[in-house]
């Protein structure tokens, strides 16, 4: 009987079984079967794209990428391919990429909730806060009780230093879900930003109490004792950050931060520049490099790095006379 399948059936039984595996997020075995049914038809555009996905979850993104264009290629206009390219042009910081292909998709689907968000994501990482806020707002237009939009534009705000609006929008967003635990995570960095220390860890226990392992929520618990000058507490909770998550470089940052408050200038640079080879856009980053290289007695590189901080923003009311 299996003599008699057809190869149309054959290639959409590997297509199946792969993604049952990628569901429980057996990913070699999912590739494998993905494999199969590339040998079959070559041009098989739903498999490359599965391909691509499966690459993309082991943070294989540079391999998504090639999949998710040969599936394009293969299938002029597969939509589904061209968001998930998108996305993988989001996390490889091609960010002009990422956002001709959501306006492509835009212009098809304005319906599609999904496109809205991560053009307003785009935009966010590009410091274009007016164009994120609008683009997460015409998702709110299609799902005005959708917590994790409320979530995104609070953040917005918060990178604005719009921390009224920030928290505004953080509250409807804990109202429609108090399960949403970056609500409460965005909402204590908000708090720390004012000063309020007592309330801003009262804000990111309610997110660990959610997620007790969340890199992100660990390493801005560092980040809040780092504020306060408990070190050795800061230290334990950035370390546990970096060996749940070794691609946040939000805790290399804050790593940095701990080595600038030890004197240590060498290591604070190596580690700030890591933060930003993993993410350019980490906030304040320019301006803790730029402490660290003058602190170190490299003037040129500190004034090159605070040049940027200024450019981007960061810490307006702080200054180096010796930039001036």
């Amino acid at each position: 009987m299996a003599c008699s399948e057809s190869v149309e059936t054959r290639k959409q039984r590997f297509l199946l079984r792969g993604n049952e595996l990628l569901a429980k997020q057996n990913f070699v075995q999912a590739v494998q079967n993905y494999h199969e049914a590339l040998k079959l038809d070559s041009c098989y555009a739903d498999a490359h794209n599965n391909l691509g996905t499966a690459y993309f979850r082991q943070k294989q993104f540079a391999e998504a990428l090639q999949h998710y264009q040969t599936a394009m290629g293969c299938q002029p206009g597969f939509l589904n391919a061209v968001f998930n390219r998108a996305n993988t042009y989001y996390e490889l910081e091609k960010l002009d990429e990422a956002l001709a292909d959501v306006q492509t998709i835009r212009a098809t689907k304005p319906d599609t909730l999904p496109v809205h968000f991560l053009e307003g994501l785009v935009y966010t990482k590009q410091r274009n806060y007016p164009a994120a806020l609008e683009a997460f707002n015409r998702g709110l237009k299609l799902d005005s009780e959708n917590a994790e939009l409320w979530v995104n534009i609070g953040t917005v705000h918060y990178y604005a230093h719009a921390y009224t609006d920030a928290k505004q929008a953080l509250e409807r967003a804990v109202s429609l879900n108090d399960k949403e635990a970056n609500a409460w995570n965005t909402r204590a960095m908000v708090l720390a930003a004012e000063g309020n220390m007592e309330e801003a860890h009262v804000q990111l226990k309610k997110a660990l109490d959610l997620k007790p392992r969340d890199a992100y929520y660990l390493n801005n618990r560092g980040y809040l004792f780092l504020l306060e000058g408990d070190l050795e507490k800061a230290l334990e909770d950035i370390n546990q950050s970096i060996a749940l998550d070794p691609y946040n470089g939000w805790a290399y940052r804050n790593k940095g931060i701990y080595y600038i408050k030890m004197s240590d200038y060498s290591s604070a640079i190596r580690l700030l520049t890591q933060a930003v080879s993993l993410d350019p856009f980490i906030e304040d980053v320019y301006y803790y490099l730029a402490q660290a290289y003058i602190s170190n007695g490299d003037t040129v590189k500190g004034c090159e790095a605070w040049n940027e901080s200024v450019k981007r923003n960061e810490r307006t009311t702080a200054s180096f006379p010796v930039c001036n």
